[in-house]
């Protein structure tokens, strides 16, 4: 019995060396990139993300378009236009990507994949088009990179979704539902909504964006 009792013994211990090594991994196992709860104590691990596939192999954003500073985006919903003034000062790079795309037609049927009560509207993306089930990853097939700056994330303000890859933003863009600040200087601000606000809090997953289109561009 003795010699019996002394095989069991390490089996056992071994047994309960693996049961808490299991416990801290599943521990450690991050929270949902997707999780839909706005409390201040959550909205911290709530990243606004886009998931480009192969960012690696991404080109980055080279403009053509040479910013004004005058830029407006005007948005047209089934619920009325949004018009966004583009601050090409702070980022020169995500306002030429944002205008040269629209001026393409790019964003003209997509629709708003993603809505959060009280923290953000977010579109852009193309596969939105079609209700692809990867809706949520689609792109321009370039990425810009980060032009982090001091403008802050307000109720209205437009700002860049991406991936954890801070230069992994493409053309998928949110409208924040009120003041964001935990997002300050981890997503880059381009623009700030002027007339529509009303229109911002009415958007449903979903709701199309009829047209972008940019005045004041130069041609």
């Amino acid at each position: 019995m003795k010699m019996i009792a002394r095989q069991v013994a390490p089996i056992v211990l071994a047994i309960a060396l693996l049961a808490t090594v299991l416990m801290l991994q599943g521990c450690a196992s991050p929270s949902a990139p997707d999780s839909t709860s706005t409390s201040d104590s959550q909205q911290t691990q709530t990243p606004v993300e886009e998931v480009p596939t192969e960012v690696e192999e991404t080109p980055l954003f080279t403009p053509s378009y040479a910013p004004n500073g005058t830029e407006v985006a005007v948005i047209t919903t089934d619920k009325g236009v949004i018009r966004i003034d583009l601050h090409s000062e702070q980022a020169p790079n995500h306002v030429a990507s944002f205008v040269e795309l629209a001026q393409k037609g790019f964003f003209d049927g997509t629709k708003f994949h993603r809505v959060e009560p009280g923290f953000v509207i977010q579109g852009g993306d193309p596969l939105s088009k079609t209700d692809d089930p990867n809706v949520g990853t689609g792109g321009p097939g370039y990425r810009v990179a980060a032009e982090f700056n001091e403008l802050q994330h307000l109720d209205g303000t437009l700002s860049m979704a991406r991936s954890q890859d801070v230069d992994s933003a493409g053309s998928q863009f949110f409208i924040c539902l009120g003041p964001q600040p935990f997002l300050d200087g981890q997503y880059t601000v381009f623009g700030q909504v002027t007339e529509g606000m009303e229109v911002v809090r009415a958007i449903t997953k979903g709701d199309v964006m009829r047209s972008v289109v940019i005045e004041n561009a130069t041609q």
